[in-house]
């Protein structure tokens, strides 16, 4: 068995679909693919496309790294410290920490499969968002964002047809695209599924508390961002209790 790079892409429905790919001695590339299990049917050989190339492109439509694989030529999939069983390699059997890549941008993808009225609700949310966001910028005198995604995701939301749209958000556009398809990603709108993943293939996640790390790429914290946050619905709003209890009628006797 030979060596292959495992990615896995999990669906809106809980269900997931795996692909692998392979560097070759006569410089082609080959990779494999099907539903997450111990066996992937689908198989290509691909010339003139380095293996990095095609790993980015998978990870900026929302696959995540899943670690290293061997994978025969019945494409039957193994683990190189387990032994090959009936059981699906599902995600909760996998404990393969992901290489220590330092995040230097974010990889993005947006799937929609709506209908025309889910299209119109998240149209209608993704302008008010930015809204929030074009006030926020103005009001700490940052520089406008040259982000591409912009444009693209409302153009896209005005359709009445299906899209996919992918991309990646560097350093140099600030932290407001990434927040707006937090934004996205935490609406949940049914028939869409926004993917977030950083250089390593790690799927980032709708809790802001557990990104840091992606933080720290645009150069800023949580406290920074959080009235931003909460107003995109990303944060739920601190209690400020003795704001709180100034309003009450003082009952003590």
């Amino acid at each position: 068995m030979t060596a292959w790079t495992l990615y896995r892409y999990r669906n809106t429905d809980g269900s997931s679909k795996d692909w692998a790919v392979r560097s070759n001695a006569d410089g082609s590339i080959t990779t494999r693919w099907g539903k997450t299990a111990n066996r992937l049917p689908g198989v290509s050989n691909r010339y003139g496309i380095e293996q990095r190339e095609i790993e980015r492109q998978k990870q900026a439509k929302g696959y995540v790294w899943v670690g290293l694989v061997d994978i025969d030529v019945n494409g039957n999939v193994r683990f190189p410290d387990s032994s090959l069983s009936t059981t699906p390699l599902v995600p909760e059997a996998i404990a393969i920490p992901s290489p220590p890549v330092a995040v230097d941008k974010l990889y993005w993808h947006v799937d929609c499969r709506a209908g025309h009225t889910t299209l119109l609700d998240m149209g209608i949310a993704l302008r008010r968002w930015l809204g929030d966001l074009e006030a926020w910028s103005q009001a700490q005198e940052l520089a406008e964002s040259n982000w591409s995604g912009w444009q693209r995701l409302i153009d896209a939301s005005l359709d009445e047809e299906a899209f996919d749209l992918s991309g990646q958000i560097h350093r140099e556009h600030g932290v407001l695209p990434w927040l707006w398809l937090m934004a996205l990603k935490h609406a949940e709108f049914p028939g869409v599924s926004v993917g977030i993943a950083t250089e390593n293939g790690r799927d980032v996640s709708a809790d802001l508390k557990a990104e840091t790390e992606v933080l720290a790429l645009f150069k800023t914290d949580l406290p920074a961002i959080r009235p931003l946050a909460e107003c995109l619905g990303l944060l739920k709003p601190k209690l400020d209790l003795a704001l709180a209890m100034a309003d009450q009628t003082d009952h003590w006797f």
